[in-house]
């Protein structure tokens, strides 16, 4: 089982949209994913339609059963755990008892069944992205290609070898997702390239064009493969984790 968070500190990166997509292809590809929604604005549950939850991540931080949580898709392969605002809570009441860091990866500890889970980690560097890290196998950044992303990317690579130092030794950067992408604009040009040259290999090939589609199918609670399944964003998305597949071996 791979476990991968998509994380940026930086809010309006496409890294929702990034989580949603990556699954619901990677479900479509025949392999069972999870897809955990661990921001308490909980976009990636309404992205797929679940805007009311009655039980979230929330709950099963705190005991209740993995079944009693997890939502269905319709796609066979595709199960959700969702987010509400009540996630909110747990940096505060987590900072009260042991092993704080570690809540997420002693809950899928008992969940087995999954080839990949994805993790969509809210915009800081809290103790809920710091649990996200721990748990996961992979870190997966989307980055604006706009100049001050650059400074908030460092910021979250120096937060991941603390996290790999101290608590997960196996957590490893699988690469850096360039998104609304615009090669008109010499700026992005040059951040781009700037990225380029800073990590190589590390960022995927495929970048993610500004594309309203991807936009649209988010209002409409669906995956882009869902909602337009010919349209530019899903065909980039479809090569986003080809690449992905390569990275983890598959």
């Amino acid at each position: 089982m791979k476990i991968i968070s998509i994380a940026n500190q930086k809010g309006g990166v496409a890294k929702t949209t990034s989580a949603i997509n990556i699954s619901y292809y990677l479900a479509e590809l025949g392999y069972k994913t999870l897809l955990i929604d661990f921001d308490p604005q909980a976009s990636a549950s309404s992205g797929l339609g679940f805007r009311k939850v009655e039980k979230s991540i929330y709950e099963l931080l705190y005991g209740h059963s993995y079944k009693d949580v997890e939502v269905t898709t319709n796609n066979k392969n595709l199960y959700v755990i969702p987010s509400n605002q009540n996630l909110a809570a747990f940096e505060f009441e987590a900072m009260l008892v042991d092993r704080k860091e570690s809540k997420l990866k002693d809950v899928l500890t008992s969940i087995k069944e999954f080839d990949f889970v994805i993790v969509d980690c809210p915009p800081s560097l809290g103790l809920l992205t710091i649990n996200a890290l721990v748990a996961s196998e992979y870190i997966l950044i989307p980055v604006q290609t706009e100049f001050f992303a650059l400074e908030g990317l460092s910021l979250l690579l120096e937060t991941a070898a603390k996290v790999k130092k101290r608590w997960n030794m196996k957590l490893e950067v699988m690469g850096i997702i360039l998104t609304m992408c615009d090669k008109r604009n010499m700026h992005h040009r040059e951040v781009i390239a700037d990225i380029k040259h800073h990590f190589g290999a590390k960022v995927f090939q495929q970048e993610v064009r500004r594309n309203i589609r991807l936009a649209e199918a988010a209002s409409f609670g669906k995956s882009i493969c869902e909602y337009d399944k010919k349209s530019i964003g899903a065909q980039i998305y479809k090569e986003i984790v080809f690449e992905l597949l390569k990275k983890v071996g598959y």
